[in-house]
C-alpha cells in the first residue's frame, strides 16, 4: 500500500536506525537521523563490541531491501562451535544442517557500511547532535550542546527511538502513566580482546568456527574477522574469587590467562595488554511496554527490548522488528495507529521470549557445554532430529536458522526439555543412547 510522505526523525545511527532509515526512505518519506556521537566512519572503533553473528532473521530483513549480497561481502560464515576444554583436544559441534551457518561481522565495519548505504538512499544524518528531550504529542525533538544550555527545536510528523538500551526517547515515554519498565543487570561483565593474525596474515584458529572456552562461571569466545584477526570477548563476574575485581595487575592477568586458557599462550601478551586498555562493560535485559505513543512515536530494537548477547540475536531481533513493522505498513497504508498497534502487539511476546532464551543460553554456554550429561542429551536430540526432522527441530535451530516466532521457539523448547528430562532418567542411557527403545520413548512422549 502506498503511503503519504511524512517528515520522520530517527534517534540513533546504529545498525537498527540506519536500516530503518532505508526502509522508510524507500516508502517515500523524508528521513533525518540524529546521533549524539560523532560519525562512526571518522573515528577509531574499538574496545566495546562483541562481533555480530548475523543469522536468518537479519539476512531476511536485509534481503527485503536488496542489501544481503552487499553485507555478505564483509561477513565470514561460521558452521560450527569449536569447544576448547582444558586437557582435551579442540572438538567441534555443528550448528545446524549441512551448510547452515551464522555469519561473523565486525560491528564497526557493518555500522559504517549501513550508514553509507543509508546516505546513498537519501537519508540525512546529523551527528554530534544530542537529543535531550522529546515532546511526544507533537513529535518534537530538542537538541543542544548540553542538558542545561540552549536547545534547538525540530518539528516532525513522527519519531522512531533506535537509541539503544538507555534510550532517551523511551526515557520520556517512561514518565507516562501505566508504562511498564524493568531492567535487570547480570553480575557478569565483558571485555573485548583481540587475537592478531599470524605473521603471514592467516587466522591463528579455524576461521569458520565460533570459538568457545567454557569455564563454568566465566568463558572466552572468539569470532573471526576478514583481516585474519579474531575479536574475543571475555565474560567474567564483576566480583568474586575469579573476577574482574581480582585482576588488577599485568602479572595477575597473565597468570589468569595461563591457568585457564593455556591454548592461547602465544597470544597472552596481547590479551593482557587489551585487558587493561579496554573498558569492562555491563550487560542488561530491558523490557518495557507500550512501545508506541499514539501514531507519533515508536521504539525499535534495543530501546524496546535489550537482551544479553548470548544468543547472538540482539541485532537480528532489531532487524526483524523493522521487517515486521514494514509488513504492517504494507497492510495498513496511511493508518499509522493500526500500524503501531499491530507492530507492538506482534513483537512484544517475541521480544520477551528472546530475552529469556538469551539469558538461558548464557548459563548453557558457560557451564553446561562442558558437562558430559549435557553433551549426551544433545547427542540424543541430534540423533533423533536426524531421523525425524519433521518431529524435532532443536531450539537453537528454531531461533537461528528459522524465521518462525521466538515465542514459539521458547514454548516448543520447553516441551522438548521436559521430554529429554524423562529420557535422561532411563537406566543405562549412556550405553543405549541411540537404541530403538530411546527413539520410541521420545516418539511416545511427543504424541502425548
Amino acid at each position: 500500500m502506498a503511503q503519504t510522505p511524512k517528515n520522520i526523525a530517527i534517534v540513533g545511527s546504529g545498525l537498527v536506525g540506519s536500516l530503518l532509515g532505508i526502509y522508510l526512505k524507500r516508502k517515500g518519506h523524508l528521513v533525518t537521523v540524529f546521533d549524539r556521537r560523532p560519525d562512526i566512519r571518522t573515528v577509531e572503533f574499538s574496545g566495546r563490541s562483541i562481533n555480530l553473528a548475523m543469522s536468518n532473521r537479519g539476512w531476511k530483513a536485509l534481503r527485503a531491501v536488496g542489501l544481503e549480497d552487499e553485507v555478505r561481502k564483509i561477513a565470514i560464515p561460521m558452521y560450527q562451535r569449536a569447544m576448547h576444554v582444558n586437557d582435551k583436544p579442540v572438538y567441534f559441534q555443528k550448528y545446524g544442517k549441512e551448510n547452515e551457518a551464522i555469519w561473523s561481522i565486525g560491528r564497526g565495519i557493518l555500522n559504517r557500511r549501513m550508514i553509507d548505504l543509508s546516505e546513498a538512499e537519501g537519508v540525512e544524518f546529523r551527528f554530534n547532535e544530542k537529543v535531550w528531550d522529546v515532546n511526544l504529542p507533537t513529535a518534537s525533538l530538542y537538541t543542544g550542546e548540553t542538558e542545561k544550555g540552549d536547545w534547538k527545536e525540530y518539528q516532525f510528523d513522527m519519531i522512531f527511538g533506535c537509541d539503544g538500551a538507555f534510550s532517551r526517547v523511551r526515557h520520556k515515554m517512561q514518565r507516562r502513566s501505566r508504562f511498564d519498565y524493568s531492567q535487570d543487570f547480570i553480575d557478569v561483565g565483558y571485555k573485548e580482546l583481540t587475537i592478531p593474525p599470524n605473521e603471514d596474515g592467516t587466522h591463528a584458529l579455524d576461521n569458520n568456527s565460533f570459538h568457545i572456552w567454557p569455564r563454568g562461571k566465566f568463558m572466552l569466545i572468539a569470532l573471526p574477522n576478514l583481516d585474519g584477526s579474531f575479536t574475543c570477548t571475555l565474560f567474567l563476574p564483576f566480583e568474586g574469587e575469579v573476577s574482574f575485581e581480582n585482576i588488577t595487575t599485568k602479572k595477575e592477568a597473565k597468570a589468569f590467562f595461563k591457568q585457564y586458557f593455556p591454548n592461547v599462550r602465544k597470544q597472552i601478551e596481547n590479551l593482557t595488554e587489551d585487558f587493561f586498555k579496554n573498558p569492562t562493560s555491563a550487560m542488561v535485559t530491558m523490557k518495557c511496554y507500550p512501545w508506541t505513543y499514539w501514531n507519533k512515536v515508536a521504539l525499535v530494537g534495543d530501546s524496546a527490548h535489550a537482551v544479553v548477547p548470548f544468543y547472538g540475536q540482539g541485532m537480528n531481533a532489531g532487524f526483524e522488528d523493522i521487517y515486521v513493522l514494514n509488513q504492517f505498513i504494507e497492510k495498513h497504508g496511511d493508518d499509522w495507529d493500526a500500524i503501531f498497534s499491530d507492530y507492538q502487539k506482534s513483537r512484544k511476546p517475541n521480544a520477551d521470549a528472546i530475552a529469556e532464551l538469551s539469558y538461558r543460553n548464557f548459563i548453557e554456554m558457560s557451564s553446561k557445554t562442558a558437562e558430559p550429561t549435557f553433551l549426551l542429551q544433545k547427542k540424543i536430540e541430534k540423533h533423533f532430529a536426524n531421523k525425524h526432522p519433521d518431529k524435532w527441530v532443536p531450539v537453537y535451530s528454531r531461533v537461528t536458522f528459522s524465521e518462525r516466532p521466538y515465542a514459539e521457539a521458547l514454548q516448543i523448547g520447553d516441551k522438548q526439555e521436559e521430554i529429554m528430562k524423562e529420557v535422561m532418567q532411563l537406566p543405562n542411557i549412556e550405553e543405549k543412547w541411540n537404541a530403538i527403545e530411546v527413539e520410541e520413548k521420545i516418539l511416545s512422549l511427543l504424541s502425548n
